[in-house]
């Protein structure tokens, strides 16, 4: 395999605060979740957070803040943060995860150094409103439209084990296809147990086929990222995303849970001789 994998690293700079209703999520306010609740994390933790991401690896570093959408506020705070890391890192890509944006929003963080913005339609347009009442899936789609026209790189993706049909998983697929995406984050759900949603449990070869099943259908897609719950979701056979059409992974934490070493991330690529995309 000659590809080269893009590491990205998540930096939760404002968590636990959010008021919408999506069932999958130990962020919103509604579940009282046992998580680390804050409005704004210290400035210098998360440089300290880029500068380690770097160091091992990572290319994309990702600033995510928990709430339905942007505010004066938050635009303000994340604004500040890439500017501060852009000085820091400056090989770090800078990408930016605040929910639904506008145009003009999504025009002010590039301005502040974002080089992308991650929106995932989460699962279909038809089985959203089971998931989530307080915002609807045309919204989401509508601000990877804004990200588009404001000349960012879009990422969006979703999450698998939602209790979601295959015909669900197709249908958002193929509605990611329709946005053209440079990078498509797939999720599998992680549960906890304050959320009322229960897992609909995937083994670990229905997972692989939907790696592929994804490929396959966003085929313009530059890179297709294993996100969240690859940990979980494939434990010993991590190993054998790549050979599915992942040529992408978060690596360290995410925004709730805990990933495993990036060392051993690290290990298991040179394992298979697989290069780290790098800074060009």
């Amino acid at each position: 395999m000659n590809q080269k994998i893009f590491l990205c690293s998540i930096c939760n700079i404002n968590s636990g605060t959010c008021n919408e209703d999506c069932k999958f999520c130990s962020q919103s306010v509604r579940y009282k979740a046992d998580i680390a609740r804050y409005k704004k994390k210290p400035l210098n933790e998360i440089l300290q957070e880029a500068k380690h991401a770097r160091d091992n690896g990572a290319l994309g570093f990702c600033l995510v803040t928990a709430d339905k959408g942007l505010n004066d506020k938050t635009l303000e705070f994340v604004c500040a943060v890439a500017r501060a890391v852009s000085e820091v890192a400056p090989e770090l890509r800078l990408i930016a995860c605040n929910g639904t944006a506008t145009l003009e929003q999504l025009l002010v963080l590039k301005s502040a150094g974002i080089k992308a913005y991650n929106h995932n339609l989460e699962t279909s347009k038809e089985f959203y409103k089971k998931i989530c009442t307080t915002h609807t899936w045309q919204e989401r789609y509508e601000t990877c439209e804004s990200v588009n026209k404001a000349g960012l790189v879009l990422i969006s993706g979703g999450i698998f084990g939602l209790g979601e049909s295959q015909e669900d998983r197709i249908s958002m697929l193929k509605s990611l296809n329709s946005l053209n995406p440079i990078s498509v984050p797939i999720n599998f759900y992680h549960h906890n147990e304050a959320l009322e949603l229960q897992p609909n449990p995937l083994n670990i070869d229905e997972a692989l086929e939907l790696i592929k099943l994804t490929r396959e259908t966003i085929p313009h897609a530059q890179r297709i990222m294993v996100a969240g719950g690859r940990e979980l979701m494939f434990g010993t056979r991590q190993d054998e995303i790549f050979a599915y059409g992942a040529n992408s992974i978060v690596i360290g934490n995410y925004l709730t849970t805990s990933g495993r070493d990036m060392s051993k991330d690290l290990e298991m690529l040179k394992s298979l001789n697989l290069q780290i995309a790098a800074a060009v």
